[in-house]
């Protein structure tokens, strides 16, 4: 595991133990403040263009992603947004100390489809 991967293993669990130690204090206080964590991976954004490079590598690159996706495709940033603004609402109000994952699946545990 390179350096790099390794501050984002430490910062992501770092970001949903304190989404926890948030919402519960501020319960515990009667706060009207929920505290939930967004956790967004395969989506498509700029980050992604060193790693994808350019040309038909590029392409290539993407392709090998995608299969590895149960969803079969790169999650779009609307789609991050569409849940940061369901959570920011009122229909949201019992949802809290809650971690989302955006993956399209990535996380459940497996790149392989069942039956492999």
């Amino acid at each position: 595991m390179r350096l790099n991967d390794k501050v984002i293993v430490i910062t992501g669990a770092a970001i949903r133990n304190h989404t926890k130690s948030v919402a519960l204090y501020c319960a515990q206080e009667n706060l009207p403040t929920r505290c939930n964590s967004v956790h967004p991976a395969a989506i498509m954004t700029p980050i992604w263009d060193p790693m994808l490079g350019t040309g038909p590598a590029r392409e290539l690159n993407m392709q090998k992603i995608v299969d590895a996706c149960p969803m079969k495709r790169f999650g779009e940033v609307s789609e991050v947004a569409a849940i940061c603004i369901l959570l920011a609402s009122d229909e949201a109000n019992y949802i809290n100390a809650s971690e989302i994952t955006i993956d399209g699946g990535v996380l459940a545990g497996s790149f392989s489809a069942i039956g492999d």
